[in-house]
């Protein structure tokens, strides 16, 4: 069981989540497929990086520096510097395709909503460990949810996928001893309704 928890700990970390939402707004209806593949990878690579790759990047450094203890970052103190890192990261990559007139409002929006979702979280972590997994996974579905809204379309059986998996991985968390139940309860209701709101409101 804690063999299968971690490997849904990694293939859903929160530093994936993003580039996943990505690959899931772009292949839900024929609404929004509309994108040229041109502009998709330029959006796939930008979000990649800037939400993973530079923050893996940094991670080391941080380990050096003694701002964390471990890979795993398992104390509330440890996330911080981490997180705001990422922040930072992201806010650059969403300027940064802002400048280009061809990337579409929705998927800024995404990005933005992304954005305020994870420093609400570095507010919240200031004084409470939350779980930032299901953070992730709660942005994750409810921007989803807000799409299929403003596109009308159909995605019953992807939201209960998700449904399903954020389930899976809120089980997964409590089995490493990562969170309580309170914690990856809230986690995922925050970032749910703060992505679901902010693109149903702007897009």
């Amino acid at each position: 069981m804690k063999i299968f928890s971690k490997i849904i700990s990694v293939i859903f970390h929160p530093l994936f989540v993003p580039t996943i939402g990505l690959f899931l707004i772009f292949n839900i209806g024929n609404q929004v497929s509309y994108v040229p593949v041109a502009v998709k990878r330029i959006v796939y690579v930008a979000v990649f990086v800037s939400s993973c790759l530079l923050p893996l990047s940094v991670t080391p450094l941080l380990f050096i520096l003694k701002k964390i203890k471990s890979f795993k970052m398992e104390t509330r103190q440890e996330r911080i510097w981490p997180m705001f890192i990422t922040g930072m990261f992201f806010i650059t990559g969403y300027y940064l395709l802002s400048l280009i007139p061809v990337i579409p409002g929705f998927i800024l929006n995404f990005i933005l909503a992304t954005i305020i979702t994870i420093f609400v979280a570095l507010i919240i972590t200031y004084f409470w460990k939350i779980s930032v997994h299901m953070i992730g996974m709660g942005g994750l579905t409810g921007g989803l949810l807000a799409f299929s809204y403003i596109f009308g379309l159909d995605i019953h059986l992807l939201f209960s996928a998700l449904i399903i998996i954020a389930g899976l991985l809120g089980v997964a968390r409590l089995t490493l001893n990562a969170h309580t139940l309170t914690q990856v309860c809230y986690g995922f209701l925050l970032g749910f309704f703060i992505v679901f709101i902010f693109v149903s409101a702007t897009t």
